[in-house]
Formats: C-alpha cells, structure tokens, sequence
C-alpha cells in the first residue's frame, strides 16, 4: 500500500484538482486579505488545527478526530464572531465593487425604481474648493466627506443631521476650531451637506505615514468601506489630500483638487 492510498488521495479525478485549486486561491486571498492584521494568528492557529484534523483523521484515531470535529464545529460559530468586522468589511466591499459599476447602478436603479443621484453644480464644487484653500491657509482641520452610491446612514447617525446647500462660509464655520461641529467629519450627499461631527472608521492599515494624523486615517478608513471620496486639510501642516479607495493624493494645486471635484461629483 502507497503513502497516496494510505492518506485516501489515490485517485485524483478533474474534479478534485480543480477543488484543490479553488481551496488554495480562496486561502490564498483571505492571506492576502488579514495579512498584517490582529486576525492573522487566529487564521494560522484555525489551519493548525484543521491540519490535525486530517492527520488525525488519515491515522483513523477516532477519538482525536472527535474532538477536533466538535472543536472546528464550535470553531466557525466563533469565526463568525471574531471576525465579524472583517467580514462585513469584505461584504461591503464585494458589494461596493459590483454596485459601483454601470450594469450594478443600473440593475439596483431598476430594482428599487430610483433614478441618479444629484449632482452639484461647479458653483458648488468652486465653494468646497475655495473653503479647502481657505482653511488651508489657516491651518484649520478639515475631514469631508463625499458620498456617492454607497448609503453613509451609518455615518450620518453618530453626528448632526444638517440639510445646507454647499458653501464656502458654512464650510469653514463648521470647521472653525471653536465651533460646536468642528471636530468631526462633514458628509455631503446629493450636492448638500448633510451632517457634520460624524464619526468615521478609522483604516487598519499598518504602513500608513507617519506624517498622516487621524483624520488621514478616518479619511482612508471611509473610503476603504465605501465607495465615497475624502477630502482632508492637515491642522499641523495646512496640506490637502484627497482620499479615493484607501489612497491619498496630495494636493499640490488647488486646481488639482477642482479637477478631482469635479470628476468625484460627476460620478
């Protein structure tokens, strides 16, 4: 008898190399996808033990392959628990991929009967630019916010429900360093503004800057999850960035950050 018949892998049919196939691009990604996250011990510890299931299991130690079916049973209910961040960050994004697209957009338009969103004006898009200088100049801190298909109602609800149309002046009241509203991040949805003092999540990335402050990371963290872009004015150093899919692109020229307005809004 052969090592290969011993284990029970004799006889590989088309098949079973492509379900071995599959198995290793799905443990592939997800390596790929909780690399340098908390959550990558708990996967190493998870494909230890499943592992010993199978040599357990080749051996026909009954007992030991009991014990480690009733642990990996109980294992993916706690799975579910652990990583339950992490999974619905995958969801969102899964489905932030597909919906961002024109055939998703048109798909969902048609499902729930809604049309495109609103678009702002380039007045409106020269106000948010000239409030971005501005502040830029003082050296007020800014975080905003720009949604497009991806519902924010989340990020909307832990701040003030406003409802104001873009302007330069409330912008930069808003992020007055002593106004009320100030520390936060203003959202704007539909050519409005829509809160402001909302609390974002902040990215798990471990090779962000050090130069990057929090808002950096609220800004990548949102962007990250949804589909909405992000604009961000350094307290310290006055620079802008905007912030698209987890990457930030300093801002050089305040025409450079009309342009990715006007691209950002006409989405």
């Amino acid at each position: 008898m052969t090592l290969l018949a011993f284990l029970g892998f004799l006889e590989l049919s088309i098949a079973d190399i492509l379900d071995i196939i599959l198995l290793g691009l799905i443990i592939f990604f997800l390596f790929k996808w909780i690399r340098g996250t908390s959550a990558m011990s708990i996967f190493i510890a998870i494909v230890s033990l499943y592992l010993i299931r199978v040599v357990v299991g080749a051996f026909n130690m009954r007992l030991m392959t009991a014990i480690m079916d009733m642990v990996l049973d109980v294992g993916v209910l706690a799975l579910i628990v652990i990583f339950q961040p992490e999974i619905r960050k995958f969801l969102i994004r899964l489905g932030n991929k597909y919906m961002s697209s024109a055939r998703g957009q048109k798909l969902l338009n048609r499902i729930l009967g809604g049309g495109k969103t609103a678009k702002s004006s380039s007045e409106e898009v020269n106000d948010l630019t000239e409030a971005c200088r501005r502040m830029s100049e003082d050296k007020t801190g800014a975080l905003i916010v720009i949604a497009h298909n991806t519902p924010l109602d989340d990020i909307i609800s832990t701040g003030d429900r406003l409802d104001a149309k873009i302007h330069r002046r409330l912008i930069m009241n808003l992020f007055f360093k002593n106004s009320p509203l100030h520390d936060g991040a203003v959202v704007i949805s539909g050519g409005r503004i829509v809160a402001a003092r909302c609390t974002l999540p902040i990215t798990e990335k471990k090779n962000i800057p050090a130069k990057f402050g929090m808002r950096h990371k609220a800004a990548i963290g949102i962007t990250e999850e949804t589909d909405a872009d992000a604009i961000v004015v350094s307290e310290e150093t006055g620079n802008i960035s905007f912030v698209k899919s987890g990457e930030v692109t300093p801002i050089n020229n305040i025409n450079e950050l009309k342009l990715l307005l006007n691209t950002s809004f006409g989405e």
